[in-house]
């Protein structure tokens, strides 16, 4: 009977402990699932103004735009104005998709007058069909690493002098169905130069324009107001003149007149159809040539 007593104290005695311990483990487990249930609101919260962030971006550029290939800069991923405004005022990498050395702004929305920032690593960019109308010295100071540039179907229409000047590794550029009157002066690694359906005429276009660029392969000019054929370098392979206002071609226009044994390998494709210059009077002015230049013989 007195054992019983002391087990029957001894339950008493611990009861409150028991019951304290399971509040205080009732209470941890709470404020954890709390705690847990308070990050996984935050966590939520920060998701939805994310997805809110790329939703008003993508009414910014307009609603056919895929909101999915939306990039948000890193150092700057809520800037972005949800309305109003023009091109100049978004992050660069908002307006164009921006991959590893590449950059796309093509067809922008609101309109592009003017080239983006572009990041420093840029080697490959492609502005095609926008209304950047000019190209300034700064445009590409600081982006020496340029291998491509493309500005087809802009409205450019001044290129000031040295705006290509830094570009030593510039390989290909391509201005294309713009305005141009004028060129400036040409990085001399060029493989490729592109300028189509400008308004080019031979006087903004210098007479060494292109002579010392010794790595030129591929040389458009078509569709211009050309009344002469510029100085070719002996490395081109290609040569587009269609459509300008060439009338006449002399003996140094393509060979060397003073010496009947000069041939032009390289040389392989020249258009001169659309002008009004009747080729079959010169027959002496295509003897180094492999074939015969594209064009009017009677």
């Amino acid at each position: 009977m007195g054992t019983l007593r002391v087990l029957i104290l001894l339950s008493f005695i611990s009861s409150p402990w028991v019951l304290c311990s399971t509040g205080k483990h009732f209470n941890q487990d709470s404020t954890l699932r709390l705690e847990q249930q308070d990050v996984h609101i935050n966590r939520e919260d920060h998701l939805e103004a994310k997805r809110s962030k790329r939703e008003a971006a993508a009414l910014w550029l307009g609603e056919d735009y895929d909101s999915s290939m939306v990039f948000l800069p890193a150092d700057e991923p809520d800037d972005a104005p949800a309305e109003g405004g023009d091109a100049s005022e978004l992050p660069t990498c908002l307006l164009c998709v921006c991959l590893t050395g590449s950059v796309y702004c093509e067809e922008v929305v609101p309109e592009m007058t003017a080239v983006p920032t572009l990041p420093k690593e840029t080697a490959y960019l492609y502005a095609r069909y926008n209304k950047i109308k000019k190209i300034t010295n700064k445009d590409f100071a600081d982006i020496v690493t340029l291998k491509r540039i493309d500005l087809t179907g802009n409205l450019i229409s001044e290129i000031e002098e040295g705006a290509f000047s830094k570009l030593t590794l510039l390989e290909e550029l391509n201005l294309a169905e713009n305005q141009l009157v004028k060129l400036p002066m040409l990085p001399g690694k060029l493989t490729t130069f592109n300028a189509n359906h400008n308004r080019l005429k031979t006087k903004g276009v210098k007479a060494n324009a292109f002579k010392r660029m010794e790595k030129l392969i591929n040389l458009f000019l078509g569709d211009n107001a050309l009344e002469a054929v510029p100085v070719i370098p002996e490395s081109v392979r290609i040569v587009h003149l269609q459509n300008n206002n060439i009338t006449n071609i002399s003996l140094e226009t393509f060979c060397k007149g003073n010496n009947t044994y000069y041939v032009r390998p390289n040389l392989m494709e020249v258009r001169l159809d659309g002008n009004p210059v009747l080729l079959s009077k010169y027959p002496d002015s295509f003897t180094c040539l492999k074939s015969l230049p594209v064009g009017q013989y009677r």
